[in-house]
């Protein structure tokens, strides 16, 4: 029984492991936890396989990653008995976003489009297919038809400038026309 279970898992379960590895990249925010996460996914599954095979594999593998991180938040927000006692003597919610730190983030978004908005079209679709879709550099080198070489240096250049823009206060466009500016001088 528990070759044939190996044999099923092997099969059905693993093929999909990049993309499950991608899959919690993306959605969990602490990246060092995505192998443990990985692996309990993994033990999960074959314990239930081991009861009841799923009849969808892949969609199984997938739920059963989101009701894992799902249990994983909720455990998360749990306070203990023990640190509840000391509630009465916090003066603000854990949980509540002050209006400073809400226009703050509000203000940094508008900053973060605004230079993405300043970005030639290919450096803006090479950071968006990298860190949004979270694909690989292979991958997103493929589909934007460039060699990786180039896509990396597209990613340097626009990360470098979203973060001058978004930390430094200054968007992409801003700083190209002072580099304009200053060229013109200097070259008149």
């Amino acid at each position: 029984m528990n070759d044939e279970l190996d044999r099923w898992f092997a099969a059905e379960i693993l093929p999909h492991e990049a993309a499950l590895t991608r899959y919690l990249r993306r959605v969990w925010l602490k990246l060092d936890d995505v192998p443990d996460l990985r692996q309990d996914i993994y033990v999960r599954i074959y314990e239930s396989a081991a009861r009841e095979r799923p009849t969808l594999p892949k969609a199984f593998l997938f739920a059963t990653a989101r009701n894992l991180m799902a249990d994983r938040i909720r455990r998360g927000r749990i306070v203990s008995i023990d640190y509840s006692q000391d509630m009465d003597s916090l003066q603000a919610l854990i949980d509540e976003i002050s209006p400073e730190q809400r226009l703050s983030a509000r203000q940094e978004l508008w900053r973060l489009s605004q230079a993405l908005d300043g970005l030639s079209d290919r450096c803006r679709d090479v950071i968006w297919l990298r860190r949004v879709e979270g694909l690989s550099q292979r991958e997103a080198a493929q589909r934007l038809g460039m060699p990786e070489g180039t896509l990396e240096s597209h990613l340097s250049r626009g990360v470098r400038a979203l973060a001058r823009a978004v930390f430094g206060g200054a968007s992409p466009k801003a700083q190209q026309d002072a580099k304009d500016s200053e060229y013109e001088a200097e070259h008149g």
